[in-house]
């Protein structure tokens, strides 16, 4: 099942893995000027997605390993377009290149102080900012892949902010379009201007 909504810009492909919030990350790519076309994660390939400028994992209620095509694409896509994942789409890029994702203390609505490096989709925020937490899983900070570099992390020590060491893929745990986390238009915007070769 596909969604287009049509404006200029970047054309985004958005997995969506049956999540409530992926419309709100739709509706902040739209408003940014890019064209997100909606995918669900059992109804398209990694090469479905390849033709697209920019790549978004969306938010899920299961783990990666069960989160239909995202990992298979982040593997496959990773390094060709940018590409953004959240929350399982965030553990989904820490698992396509090796890392564990474990249990943690479950958190929904919760929001935190996140302390980043100001690099990447995280440039120009505030140090720390405030975001919403909603995961019962999370990366392992000591399974970190080494292609990956840790960005961001909560006050408790869980990981919230990866990106790629050679190009732009990034995941971040956090959800920045949460009302709840009011810089989060900016992290998405700090994505559409990504270069695939940055």
């Amino acid at each position: 099942m596909t969604h287009r909504v049509a404006r200029r810009g970047p054309c985004v492909a958005v997995v969506d893995n049956y999540d409530s919030f992926t419309y709100n990350l739709v509706h902040y790519l739209a408003e940014l000027g890019a064209r997100p076309e909606v995918h669900r994660n059992d109804a398209v390939t990694p090469g479905d997605l390849a033709g697209y400028d920019r790549l978004v994992v969306s938010p899920g209620p299961c783990s990666p390993a069960e989160a239909g095509v995202s990992l298979d694409a982040v593997r496959a896509l990773s390094g060709r377009l940018p590409i953004l994942g959240v929350c399982l789409g965030h553990q989904c890029v820490v698992a396509a290149f090796g890392g564990r994702v474990v249990r943690t203390r479950p958190l929904h609505g919760k929001t935190s102080a996140i302390h980043h490096d100001d690099s990447g989709v995280l440039a120009g925020l505030p140090r720390p900012f405030t975001a919403t937490r909603y995961h019962s899983l999370a990366a392992d900070p000591a399974a970190i892949p080494a292609e990956l570099r840790v960005t961001a992390s909560a006050d408790d020590g869980t990981v919230m902010a990866v990106r790629h060491r050679d190009h732009p893929t990034y995941g971040v745990q956090f959800h920045p379009e949460s009302v709840l986390s009011p810089d989060g238009r900016r992290i998405v915007a700090n994505f559409l201007q990504e270069d695939s070769d940055a």
